[in-house]
């Protein structure tokens, strides 16, 4: 009975208890499995490979791979063969493989972990795939990330590729280094340079691409042309441009290759009025075109104000600049040369002229005007200052002057053909063009004057489509945009073909406004409307969609007052 009884209780459901042996007992059967698997017993499949044999237990490989699940619980034939050959996986990465799958670990290395992870993919072994990932991750480097990038991208490994590359572009410098870099093809290295994400400056990458020439001189040279035409060379610093570059025995040698030396020494001496894709700073340098107003009058126009400040064009927002000493004059007249800013005259008849530096962020007097004058316009030409026409007070001027920086002082040149105020002013294809203005009180005049300064001589050109004073002008890629004079058109004038035409609308009326070019963009800045009242309104012309967009306004309303693109460098953020 006792026994009886202790069997009922034995019996009894709810006195049960399991037992787990752990892990240990998973490792010991597959010690076994492994162990039946190099001795062949009890396996039922062999797998060959590269003319080796492999012999294997289907549920073992079933248990572990999706690709052979599929393989032999399916009608494949392979379900039923003995002899089953793999042709796209290595001997080698076969025998990792069947490592894992029977000992659940597995010893890579650099030199072949790119096969054992095609294996693992093609059989479809997630967990080996997963391993053989983190493995490479663990070891991206300079030396080796760009294999790794191509290897990440044809197996589409976004966690792997986004690590090699934040070491490419991080570390661009130290890989281009590297062998892994100087044996790439000319196409992937042009790919290379012209990336926004490279976080070096336009000096490394010259650098960069004549060691990579250099390489390979013999087979090589020929692409040297290539290679620079994609490089901002006008925006080197000068030192290096001249110490380094220009001294260069392959460049001195590739005709080719002078072409792209003139451009830059140009736009050393003539800054802005050189223009081409390589002049444009590119973002990853932290540098950027700004656009700096300067001045003017409030929105009723009787304050006249000195501050200053320049449009932040990633963050789109205005930012203080340096504020000019002393001067809250009107009618005055801004230009850019070489980078810097440059203000002149004013009202009433001041002959002040002060450069903005801008690496200084500071204002400094230089040489005076000749003639004191207001309502006159000021351009650079072949890195000369021209300050043209205007009024004294009593009378339009027909004087104009020409600004020597090497010697800080002005002289006087041709005058012009009429005496007119508050014309527009612009220097295009080496050339001066006044367009329109003022020459009385009441009248206006639609006549165009031509300066060409290696005659020291002005003529008339094609008269434009209206007669309006308080306009301004800008040059960008050989023609000429006009805005304001209480027009709501942006004006055209290509002087190759002598035409003007109407390019766009703008959505209101101003007049006494900033007209500038930044982005290959033309930029209408603030001004008066229609009702005389300043408005803080801006407005970018697009050329080559014919576009006009509203952009950032002004944090104040503004009339008369200065308007100029220069480079600076970002402020961190």
């Amino acid at each position: 009975m006792g026994l009886g009884s202790e069997s009922d209780s034995w019996s009894d459901s709810s006195s049960e208890d399991s037992f787990c042996s752990g892990s240990c007992h998973a490792e010991h059967i597959l010690q076994v499995l492994n162990a039946f698997r190099q001795s062949a017993t009890f396996t039922d499949v062999v797998l060959l490979v590269e003319g080796r044999e492999f012999p294997c237990h289907r549920a073992t490989l079933c248990a572990s791979s999706r690709y052979f699940r599929s393989m032999f619980t399916g009608q494949m034939r392979e379900s039923r063969q003995a002899v089953v050959p793999l042709k796209e996986v290595s001997a080698a990465a076969m025998e990792h493989l069947l490592d894992f799958i029977y000992e659940g670990r597995v010893r890579l290395q650099e030199e072949s972990v790119d096969r054992v992870y095609r294996a693992a993919d093609l059989l479809d072994v997630p967990a080996l795939s997963r391993a053989c990932v983190d493995f490479l991750e663990q070891r991206v480097c300079p030396s080796n990330c760009l294999g790794l990038i191509d290897f990440a991208q044809l197996y589409s490994i976004e966690p792997l590729l986004e690590r090699c590359q934040g070491v490419l572009y991080q570390d661009f410098e130290m890989v281009s280094k590297q062998e892994e870099f100087l044996e790439l093809p000319l196409e992937r290295v042009l790919k290379l340079l012209d990336s926004e994400k490279l976080q070096v400056q336009e000096e490394v990458l010259v650098e960069v691409a004549l060691r990579w020439v250099y390489h390979r001189q013999n087979q090589r040279a020929a692409a040297l042309k290539t290679l620079l035409e994609r490089l901002q060379l006008p925006l080197l610093d000068p030192v290096f441009f001249t110490d380094r570059l220009e001294t260069d025995e392959l460049v001195r040698e590739c005709r080719e290759c002078w072409p792209l030396l003139q451009e830059a020494r140009q736009y050393h001496m003539y800054g802005r009025e050189v223009s081409s894709e390589r002049t444009k700073p590119r973002r990853r340098s932290g540098w950027a075109e700004m656009i700096v107003v300067i001045g003017g009058c409030d929105r009723s126009g009787i304050s006249r104000l000195s501050f200053a400040e320049k449009l932040d064009p990633i963050s789109k927002k205005w930012l203080p600049s340096a504020t000019l000493p002393g001067y809250s004059k009107c009618e005055f007249a801004v230009c850019e040369l070489q980078n810097d800013i440059y203000l002149s005259g004013g009202q009433l008849n001041s002959s002040d002229v002060w450069r903005f530096m801008s690496p200084l962020n500071q204002w400094v007097r230089v040489g005076g005007l000749l003639k004191g004058r207001w309502r006159h316009k000021m351009v650079s030409l072949r890195g000369k200052l021209y300050a043209v026409g205007g009024y004294n007070g009593h009378q339009r001027l027909n004087s104009v002057e020409c600004f020597s920086m090497f010697e800080n002082a002005w002289k006087a040149v041709a005058p012009l053909l009429l005496a007119v105020s508050s014309a527009a002013v612009v220097s295009c294809a080496g050339k001066l063009y006044v367009i329109g203005g003022a020459v009385s009180e009441e009248c206006n005049t639609d006549k165009v004057q031509c300066y060409d300064p290696m005659k020291d001589q002005w003529t008339y050109v094609l008269s434009c489509p209206f007669s309006q004073r308080c306009i301004n002008a800008v040059s960008l890629n050989g023609s000429i945009y006009v805005a304001g004079g209480l027009l709501d058109v942006i004006y055209c004038y290509t002087p190759l073909k002598n035409t003007w035409d109407k390019v766009a609308y703008l959505p209101m009326k101003v007049e006494s406004c900033g007209v500038t070019v930044c982005n290959e963009k033309v930029y209408v800045v603030g001004g008066r409307d229609e009702f005389a009242a300043a408005v803080d309104h801006m407005w970018a012309f697009d050329p080559a969609s014919c576009r006009v967009t509203e952009e950032t306004p002004m944090t104040r309303n503004l009339s008369n007052h200065g308007c100029a693109t220069i480079t600076q460098h970002l402020e961190p953020k």
